[in-house]
């Protein structure tokens, strides 16, 4: 019986490469809060957001292994979040669209 032999090998990282990870996402939590302090206007939540998709992006990538993984988890994975953006631009666009009633007595 024929078996298709794939590549099953899980990488191994070096454990340097961990604490190097571990300190980057204290170093953007520090960020974080550290943002948090300052009022930024408008590009507050376009600054969190930002700093919690680097955090995000580490954490796949490095502690679950996508960046040594098959290509088709990464293609997975970015087509989720394309579609999450899509959902909330369409929620986004909703809310702005709306015409104010007024208070309802």
């Amino acid at each position: 019986m024929a078996h298709d032999h794939h590549d099953n090998e899980h990488h191994i990282i070096p454990l340097g490469t961990y604490f190097k990870v571990l300190g980057a996402l204290l170093v953007l939590t520090v960020l974080t809060v550290a943002a948090s302090r300052f009022d930024f206007g408008s590009f507050n939540t376009i600054i969190n957001i930002g700093i919690a998709s680097i955090k995000a992006s580490l954490v796949l990538a490095i502690f679950m292994h996508l960046k040594y993984d098959d290509r088709l988890y990464l293609v997975l994975i970015l087509t989720s979040v394309f579609f999450l953006i899509v959902m909330y631009f369409f929620s986004v666009l909703d809310l702005f669209t709306r015409i104010s009633q007024g208070p309802i007595l």
